[in-house]
């Protein structure tokens, strides 16, 4: 027993001798003068960032510290805004600035090692201080906006006392939804006509500021009970102009979802998860890659500093750091050299990294991770209401979620061989746009000239699709109804550009909150204006079918379209420079490519090399802008779209699609219904061919090929002119062919003959 007790002494001895240790003072010092220079950076920064990170703070509580996707505007990041808030919001509020000197005070008791009756005493009036002061301030500001509430209104509508108890009353109750009836006081001041049953206290928390009058309630107020009055909403319409839609039956915003309210977005739960499609990264996998890294670039006198890797689901980024006065250069020319010495499926060099001051070296991972749609369909980055057109992409380098906003490309450009990714990535941006907008809000025009990719969507004609009038099928796979739709959105285009002249805005956003506050009458031709989302899945074909048929309204929707909400996405497997031409490429900033044969295939869709070294199997590469980020694609299967669409499909719909204008064709119709086949000459069809082949189209070519008079081979020239073969004529230059390959001619002489 005495055993015992003398151990818990030499115990607590050690501690009261470790306490007395001067360095230990010094250091709880330095903490202390730190912690009140630490408190006073955040406070300060509290004054100014509250606003934009209290509800955040409030959301998340502790679990803001470990937030990765949390941003918050206080100078001393996270813990910085959590401290701050916790000393503000449920502390002294501003008093509590007084804080920081009694901490400053703590420091320096724990220098002298004395005087701690002393700092209870200054704790403790400090305290008090706070207290009051914090009350005072509250007092004061409370007052300050009775009076000056009370006065302004006086002022600005030279009101009785009694007008005013009234008009004040009505008009801070009006949530509470009884509706009250003031008799004459009504009419003198313009009162609303709803009330709270709680009026009073919401209108004088703090006692009564006027005297007023009692009044009989069987005189002058009538009081409905809330059971039996309808609600009614506060919202008032605003026209601010003679387009103002005055209809009385209407008192709230016009709701675009109306018509079909009971509408359901899909459940998440139709997707699959692929939880058996995941995989860890070997550890020594790494390590090996590592050091065949390092040993290639010895072996080739190349020393490095610093090596680290970032795993992502299909490929490794390890980021090196070359010694100084090695050429970048000299590395990027290794790139084979380390793709044999890691017997890599492909290896990538950024050279370097921008922004970070590093050389990139990709590796594909031996076992690659699926991204799987649902994943990120349920992200917060997928959920941010900011975005208007969100669709997911995938993931990149460092496991990261990735999702573009397309009214911000406002295009989009895609590119790929055959069986990487892409219609994949066509039902993953689809899947995205169905699971994030109500039918009113968006519609599709859907163009699959391979006729197998898209008609899985036609289950929803009524509910998303749109289609020109009197169309036999909801997904266009027609090469003529292709031109016909291009040009009936071109028509779209210019008359919601009518709308937005006439309403004064500028873009399809004003336009819509416009006419949701009733602010544009209906009955001069305003209405509610949803995206417009275009989805070619083989621009390519269509090109060698119809070429400038095609692309010269393709290239006028780019240029002009995003103001008023018609959006395109192009995909297709042949990047050549006869398909994505530069009017195309300068009108979509917005480009994914996936595994490409070349290096001129990529430099085509991207401007620069880089794609033909992918892995495949939705590993690709997106830019916008001057951005360039590898990602692997989010992963839907068809039986999954199957499942949403008929979700969808089961819903009550709409009675018919979204109707585009009609187009009735143009001139060239004309011209070529002019010419029957009689006129033309014998040598016609051969000249065409020579022609198109040539993509040289001159008379003085046609003459001496085919040993024809001048007169002869002008009067050819001159019936291609008229069947769009060739454009019209500039003097001595050879006139552009305006059909890139047999198949286009023969596709119009068919027609042609047809006509004939």
């Amino acid at each position: 027993m005495a055993r015992s007790k003398s151990a818990k002494h030499s115990v607590w001895d050690q501690w009261v001798k470790w306490l007395k240790d001067e360095r230990v003072s010094k250091i709880a010092a330095m903490s202390s003068f730190m912690g009140a220079i630490y408190l006073l950076i955040s406070f300060i920064s509290y004054l100014s960032s509250w606003k934009a990170d209290q509800d955040k703070v409030l959301a998340l509580s502790w679990r803001i510290l470990f937030k990765s996707g949390s941003e918050v505007n206080n100078w001393l990041g996270r813990l910085g805004a959590l401290s701050s808030h916790f000393f503000f919001y449920y502390g002294f509020g501003i008093a509590c600035f007084l804080i920081i000197p009694v901490i400053i005070h703590l420091g320096f008791r724990f220098l002298k090692r004395s005087g701690w009756l002393g700092l209870l005493r200054y704790s403790t009036h400090t305290l008090m201080i706070m207290a009051l002061l914090s009350m005072i301030l509250f007092l004061d500001w409370s007052n300050a906006f009775k009076w000056n509430n009370s006065t302004n209104t006086q002022q600005d509508n030279n009101l009785t006392p009694n007008e005013l108890y009234l008009k004040n009353k009505a008009a801070a109750a009006q949530s509470a939804g009884i509706e009250v009836d003031f008799g004459d006081y009504a009419e003198s001041a313009g009162l609303a006509a709803t009330i709270g049953s709680k009026a009073d206290q919401i209108i004088n928390p703090f006692g009564p500021s006027l005297e007023i009058e009692t009044i009989a309630p069987s005189e002058s107020i009538t009081t409905k009970d809330p059971e039996q009055s309808e609600s009614r909403p506060s919202y008032q319409p605003v026209p601010d102009d003679e387009d103002g839609w005055h209809d009385e039956s209407h008192t709230g915003p016009y709701d675009p979802r109306a018509d079909l309210s009971t509408y359901v977005i899909p459940s998440l739960d139709l997707l699959n998860d692929y939880n058996d499609q995941k995989f860890e990264i070997d550890r020594s996998e790494l390590e090996s890659n590592k050091n065949q890294i390092i040993a290639t670039l010895l072996n080739y006198k190349i020393e490095i500093q610093k090596i680290k890797a970032t795993i992502g689901p299909t490929v490794t980024l390890y980021e090196i750091v070359p010694a100084p006065g090695v050429r970048i250069s000299r590395i990027k020319s290794l790139e084979d050299d380390i793709a044999l010495s890691l017997s890599a499926q492909g290896i990538r060099i950024i050279a370097p990294i921008p922004g970070r001051g590093t050389i990139g070296i990709e590796v594909a991972n031996k076992n690659k991770q699926m991204v799987p749609l649902k994943e990120l369909l349920k992200s917060d980055r997928f959920n941010d209401q900011k975005m208007e057109l969100p669709i997911a992409l995938g993931k990149n380098i460092s496991n990261e979620v990735v999702v573009a906003d397309l009214t911000k490309m406002p295009h989009l450009l895609i590119a790929g061989a055959t069986g990487q990714g892409k219609s994949v990535g066509i039902n993953t941006i689809l899947m995205s746009l169905l699971y994030k907008k109500h039918p009113a809000e968006v519609k599709l025009v859907l163009i699959d000239p391979k006729k197998v990719e898209l008609p899985i969507y036609s289950v929803i004609e009524k509910h998303f699709l749109a289609q020109l009038p009197n169309q036999d099928e909801a997904i266009i796979t027609d090469t003529s109804k292709v031109i016909y739709t291009l040009n009936s959105l071109c028509i779209e285009m210019d008359q919601r550009y009518e709308l937005l002249k006439m309403a004064r805005v500028r873009n399809l956003l004003e336009y819509n909150d416009k006419f949701v506050n009733r602010r544009l009458n209906p009955q001069k031709g305003h209405r509610y204006l949803p995206y417009i989302v275009l989805i070619i899945d083989e621009f390519a074909d269509l090109i060698m079918t119809a070429g400038k048929e095609v692309e010269l309204p393709i290239g006028r929707l780019a240029q002009l379209a995003r103001a008023v909400g018609i959006h395109l996405i192009i995909a297709t497997q042949r990047p050549s420079v006869k398909i994505i031409t530069g009017l195309i490429k300068a009108n979509f900033p917005g480009r994914i490519a996936f595994k490409v044969s070349s290096n001129i295939d990529s430099r085509t869709i991207l401007d620069c090399g880089g794609a033909e070294r992918l892995i495949g199997r939705g590993d690709m590469l997106y830019s916008v802008g001057s951005d360039m980020i590898r990602l692997q694609c989010a992963f839907v299967d068809t039986p999954e779209v199957e499942r949403v669409i008929t979700h969808i499909g089961n819903q009550r719909s709409y009675g018919e699609p979204y109707y585009l204008p009609e187009y009735k064709g143009d001139e060239a119709d004309g011209a070529e219904n002019s010419i029957v086949a009689d006129d033309l000459d014998e040598m016609f069809e051969e000249a065409a061919r020579l022609v198109v082949q040539s993509q040289h189209g001159s008379t003085s070519m046609i003459q001496r090929r085919l040993k024809l008079g001048y007169n002869r081979a002008g009067r050819i020239m001159d019936q291609m002119e008229a069947l769009g073969i060739v454009s019209s004529g500039e003097g001595s230059k050879p006139r552009e062919v305006l059909l890139f390959n047999e198949i286009e001619l023969e596709n119009l002489l068919q027609k042609f003959k047809r006509k004939t």
